[in-house]
């Protein structure tokens, strides 16, 4: 128990102030993620509407997070992150408590657009301050704290949830939006007088910013090409919030309250181990092979429940998604990270973070398309095949962009200046 205790301290030993209060924001933040996780019922059993309509709703939801992940990194670069997560934070708060009044299907669609554009600016400004608050040899780590409060934050939510939702759905939309504003008073407050905050003058960009890893991410063909294949990743793991409740629901008959403790599963798994695998891991293992193996772990989750059914197997599968997101999500944002530098980081974050908000429009759509069209088992088996297929493009064109990062990365020269090897 001491080993265990002392291995938990040196995990999260080393990481700035900075990067520890950004996390306690997107504990508050998340704490209140109830909205997102039910919408779907929300959609079908409050409002009445198919479930296609479920779906066109949810991936609206989608198309407005991919507006917003792009507006957010054009203005992260243009005016700082600081401005662009207040605002997101306080902005995107305020609108849970318009579309609460929402419910013909036409202006509930443009409120949930409008909510996902601003709230999905936020992630770009915050994987932007992220990188900019933590030390270099710690930034992998310092994404993973940020995840695992955000996950942490997810493991209360949607089993608070759960139980508001089975007094009345309303409570979701006000929890949600006061939490939302919460954490953007908590940012505001903290960080209002912290470094760095504007964006970093040309004259003063790194001769580094010409190097070739530094162009224009929509001209980054290797990035692009990963790009997609993360897409291609969330759509999958994006079930989660689609589909997934709708199976429970469908074929299990568990009620809100339980479908909300499943998703809370999720955030618990991951914050007990993702700083503690990830410190362990450290360097040790290659970029691509962990992804790799991330990937191919999620096709397990959700190939096992064909397998039989039974209540057991919902709790197994919700573990190796929950694993395969450790060994996923925090190594492809470091990429990104590496990838950029102070310039173009925000366009760099920004592309990244749109590859999750394009699966938002992807995910349901394919998920209901097929459960309509075929069945559950048909969507589980269709996901298994896509793992194996993007697991083997990531792991190719990750060991290409640690290649060019390795040959371009500068080394001191005898005389003590710096020079590209």
């Amino acid at each position: 128990m001491k080993r265990l205790l002392l291995l938990y301290r040196n995990a999260f030993g080393g990481l700035s102030k900075p990067a520890w209060m950004m996390s306690v924001v997107m504990l508050i933040n998340r704490s209140g993620s109830m909205v997102t996780p039910f919408l779907s019922l929300y959609v079908t059993d409050m409002l009445g509407y198919s479930l296609r309509e479920a779906g066109i709703v949810l991936s609206i939801y989608g198309l407005g997070s991919v507006c917003g992940s792009f507006l957010g990194g054009w203005l992260t670069d243009k005016v700082g992150h600081f401005k662009v997560q207040f605002v997101s934070l306080t902005l995107g708060g305020s609108l849970y408590f318009l579309l609460l009044n929402l419910r013909q299907f036409e202006y509930l669609a443009a409120g949930v657009f409008v909510l996902s554009l601003v709230n999905d600016c936020l992630r770009p400004a915050n994987s932007a301050s992220i990188a900019h608050y933590a030390k270099p040899e710690n930034m992998t780590r310092a994404f993973s704290l940020n995840r695992m409060a955000i996950n942490l934050g997810f493991s209360v939510g949607p089993a608070l949830g759960g139980l508001l939702a089975a007094l009345s759905y309303q409570w979701l939309f006000i929890a949600d939006g006061a939490t939302c504003i919460a954490a953007g008073i908590f940012f505001f407050l903290y960080f209002r007088n912290q470094q760095g905050h504007r964006p970093a003058p040309q004259q003063q960009v790194s001769l580094a910013v010409k190097a070739p890893t530094a162009r224009s991410p929509y001209r980054d063909g290797y990035f692009l090409l990963f790009v997609l294949l993360c897409c291609s990743f969330a759509v999958m793991f994006f079930q989660l919030f689609t589909t997934l409740p709708l199976y429970w629901r469908g074929i299990y008959a568990l009620p809100e309250s339980q479908i909300g403790l499943l998703m809370a599963l999720n955030g618990i798994i991951v914050f007990l181990l993702e700083m503690m695998l990830v410190y362990l891991i450290g360097e040790r293992i290659k970029k691509q092979v962990l992804i790799l193996v991330g990937l191919l772990i999620l096709g397990v989750s959700f190939i096992v429940l064909n397998m039989m059914q039974h209540l057991s197997v919902l709790y197994l599968s919700m573990l190796l998604l929950s694993i395969s997101e450790i060994f996923a999500m925090p190594y492809m944002a470091t990429i990104t990270v590496e990838r950029s530098n102070i310039a173009n980081r925000g366009a760099y974050m920004g592309l990244y973070t749109i590859s999750y908000a394009a699966a938002h429009v992807i995910a349901p759509l394919l998920g209901t398309t097929i459960i309509s069209t075929y069945s559950f088992a048909t969507l589980w088996w269709v996901i298994g095949v896509m793992a194996v297929i993007t697991a083997i493009g990531l792991y190719w064109v990750v060991q290409k962009i640690e290649n060019e990062r390795k040959e371009a990365q500068p080394t001191v020269a005898a005389g003590g200046s710096m020079v590209a090897k």
